[in-house]
């Protein structure tokens, strides 16, 4: 049950946001090996003056927090870490140094929905 946070200095229209957050889910799915259905993202677009990061460069700055269930390999999250930051490249022109992801992890327990309370993640699921 990851809820992936998207915070932004990039203006994108409803159907930008749409499609990206389309993309986002199937990447997740693909590179964390789980399904789309309980997949959560959010966009957050900000004034320029609310984002900062040491090394940017020129360009708009795009971060992802992903809250996410423990268990997965260094290898999967940072799979899925560069594959997001290439979209958003790709996609958006936004610049390699403007990019940033960060993973915080939580027990299954602690990722809830109204039917459900997630289970602790686990290869099997693979």
């Amino acid at each position: 049950m990851p809820l992936l946070q998207f915070d932004t200095t990039l203006t994108l229209t409803d159907d930008e946001k749409r499609q990206f957050t389309d993309a986002v889910t199937d990447l997740y799915a693909e590179e964390m090996a789980t399904t789309t259905g309980h997949v959560a993202v959010v966009v957050r677009e900000h004034e320029s003056s609310n984002l900062s990061l040491g090394r940017a460069v020129d360009g708009p700055l795009l971060f992802l927090n992903a809250d996410v269930r423990e268990g997965r390999s260094f290898e999967r999250k940072r799979a899925f870490a560069l594959a997001a930051m290439e979209l958003a490249h790709e996609r958006f022109g936004v610049p390699e140094a403007n990019l940033k992801v960060v993973f915080s992890e939580h027990a299954g327990e602690e990722m809830m929905g109204v039917d459900r309370v997630g289970g602790d993640w686990s290869r099997a699921e693979e």
